[in-house]
């Protein structure tokens, strides 16, 4: 097949890239240049633009399929689908599962209600945008592929290349030993899909010309679970300090950016999605204990003073630890 990949170069792109190409399929990857833009050398054709304003870089192409990864803006969404519906036949968009209105629901399917933004010109991506930016791109491309467009719906992606370090940091933390900080919430839901997973999904989906919406958010286990696999998995010796959730509230800890995979008081049902709609359509996940493997295996090569995006610093998290010690004996 010939597929057009708007982005490609990095996380799950760049996963679907790799899959796709080990099918045999003729790719190219239309992007910035920005990140990677030597990746995959000349097994791929790269052009370069910006898909706000540069579309026409891919006139007087065809393509069999095109699977957006980069839409965050439903303006440029729908440009690029108006742009290629004449000269590709299958659309697929990776979306996210925080589309959904309610977050505190468990076992959603592809019919709960969506995320409805108040203003819908809005182009600021947030916290609180993000979602409903997210569906309104969805309907951009239905809009314009009513027939022929594959909706993914992936939550918290997971592995190797994961720029996010939501994941990461937890096998990397247990891997170094020593007492390790964590929201005492061990039988919290849990869903991650491992990017390479998902990626090998979506091109079969791709090659089998499948349409329609799916959620993708993988396993389901828990919070407990995924510190018991990497504890296994590392064989560092570290230890589990459960803490009480209350105090790390008050001590200004904020759930998932600083502990990642910790949702606090939020909900956890975007943590409890159904996904019979995919396991149905063939996707299949390697077990946890691979995924924690290979992401140890890949944060080793990176630098070594590489600034986290997410997780506790050394010094915050020992100063807590400490401060929770204090509390325990005093109360």
């Amino acid at each position: 097949m010939r597929i057009l990949i708007l982005g490609g170069t990095q996380f799950v792109g760049r996963h679907i890239v790799e899959i796709a190409l080990a099918h045999g399929h003729d790719l190219t990857l239309f992007h910035r240049g920005r990140t990677n833009p030597d990746l995959f050398g000349e097994s791929v054709e790269h052009v370069f633009g910006d898909r706000d304003g540069d579309l026409d870089r891919l006139a007087g192409r065809t393509w069999d399929a095109c699977i957006d990864t980069s839409g965050y803006l439903p303006r440029v969404v729908r440009a690029s689908a108006e742009r290629l519906r004449d000269v590709v036949g299958h659309y697929t968009f990776i979306s996210t599962i925080s589309v959904y209105a309610d977050d505190a629901t468990p076992h959603q399917d592809e019919s709960a209600p969506l995320v409805a933004l108040s203003d819908e010109s809005i182009e600021e991506i947030t916290g609180e945008t993000y979602g409903g930016l997210k569906a309104l791109c969805e309907q951009a491309v239905q809009a314009v592929y009513p027939e022929h467009s594959l909706i993914i719906r992936p939550g918290l992606i997971v592995g190797p290349q994961d720029p996010t370090d939501r994941f990461t940091y937890w096998p990397v933390r247990i891997e170094r030993g020593g007492t390790v900080l964590a929201p005492d919430a061990p039988d919290q839901p849990v869903q991650v899909i491992d990017g390479r997973d998902l990626a090998r999904w979506t091109v079969h989906c791709v090659e089998e010309r499948i349409a329609g919406i799916f959620n993708a958010t993988g396993h389901s286990t828990t919070f407990g679970h995924v510190l018991e696999t990497c504890q296994q998995v590392t064989a560092s010796g570290a230890s589990v300090e459960w803490v009480d959730p209350a105090f790390l509230l008050d001590q200004g800890v904020q759930p998932w950016s600083e502990l990642p995979l910790w949702l606090g008081e939020e909900g956890t049902g975007i943590m409890q999605a159904d996904i019979s709609r995919a396991l149905a359509a063939g996707l299949t996940f390697r077990p946890l204990d691979e995924t924690v493997t290979d992401t140890v295996a890949w944060a080793a090569t990176r630098p070594a003073d590489r600034e986290w995006r997410a997780g506790l610093s050394p010094a915050r998290e020992a100063d807590l630890l400490a401060a929770w010690k204090e509390a325990r004996i005093v109360g």
